[in-house]
């Protein structure tokens, strides 16, 4: 049996025992866990797996799961993790939609269309990086401070829109889009051969 083979049969065993002991979606398992490793020796082998995002760990020995509460110092899977994992595949469809329309929403805001420029210098993968520059994440937080201090009308209607008052929200939020147009201009670029730097 290949690797690959070994990690989906474990990846069954993993979801019946989540689904059968925790009541957890196995679709939630199949898109945000992902296969740490073995651990332990023999008789004490276990396979370690953990949530993609929050590094959550679950424990997987025979056809038995145990849910890793703490990892080292840090306390994790809280009732709102797990119970997130317990949604249903209508209420995980709902919320990805959701995110999609907040995605396309954001791509032609006057507010992202006005920033936009100054956004993509932050990413490393951008032909107009600024080496040395803040990472995204620290930009679109401080370009949101700033417009808040300056009462910034298109942060004001961008955040009625989407219903959040949370500066670190609104910057995730307006970084969303960036990826989108970097993949954009990684196309457009392979599209005209012979420019400077291909």
């Amino acid at each position: 049996m290949s690797n690959a083979a070994k990690t989906d049969a474990l990846f069954d065993l993993l979801r019946a025992a989540c689904a059968r002991q925790f009541r957890f979606n196995p679709r939630r398992i199949t898109e945000s866990i992902r296969y740490v490793g073995k651990e332990g020796h023999g008789k004490d082998l276990v396979h370690v797996f953990r949530d993609a995002k929050t590094h959550s760990q679950i424990v997987l020995e025979g056809t038995y799961a145990t849910l890793r509460i703490t990892h080292g110092d840090k306390a994790h899977w809280s009732e709102a993790e797990q119970e997130l994992y317990r949604e249903s595949d209508a209420a995980m469809d709902a919320r990805i939609a959701a995110r999609q329309a907040e995605i396309e929403f954001t791509h032609s805001s006057p507010l992202y269309l006005a920033h936009r420029a100054e956004l993509l210098t932050h990413y490393k993968n951008s032909p107009t990086y600024v080496e040395g520059a803040a990472s995204p994440r620290e930009a679109a937080r401080a370009l949101i401070d700033r417009l808040l201090a300056a009462d910034d009308a298109l942060l004001a209607a961008f955040a009625e829109h989407l219903q959040s008052a949370d500066p670190e929200h609104l910057a995730h939020l307006l970084l969303a889009p960036c990826q989108l147009d970097l993949e954009a201009m990684r196309e457009t670029s392979s599209d005209q051969p012979g420019l400077p730097g291909q």
